[in-house]
């Protein structure tokens, strides 16, 4: 994959929230635990991989989470 140039560093996806899940991600921003520590480490290429895996887990996390839409008609009955 190319790498794209950048004008602005990536920043950091912390939002404050700082406790581990039960797999090991942080429930804020879902980095892991090496990812969080060696942030300030990492490239900016290395940084966008990361936020790419973050949004791949939350989405898993939701789609986990979401209830099963087969218990619910497709369509309401009219009766």
């Amino acid at each position: 994959m190319a790498e794209q140039l950048e004008f602005f560093p990536v920043q950091s996806p912390c939002r404050g929230i700082c406790q581990s899940d039960e797999r090991g991600y942080c429930r804020g921003c879902m980095r892991s635990r090496d990812e969080r520590f060696n942030w300030q480490k990492m490239s900016d290429t290395e940084k966008q991989e990361v936020l790419r895996l973050c949004r791949q887990r939350l989405l898993r996390k939701l789609r986990a989470n979401k209830p099963n839409d087969a218990e619910e008609p497709q369509q309401p009955s009219l009766f």
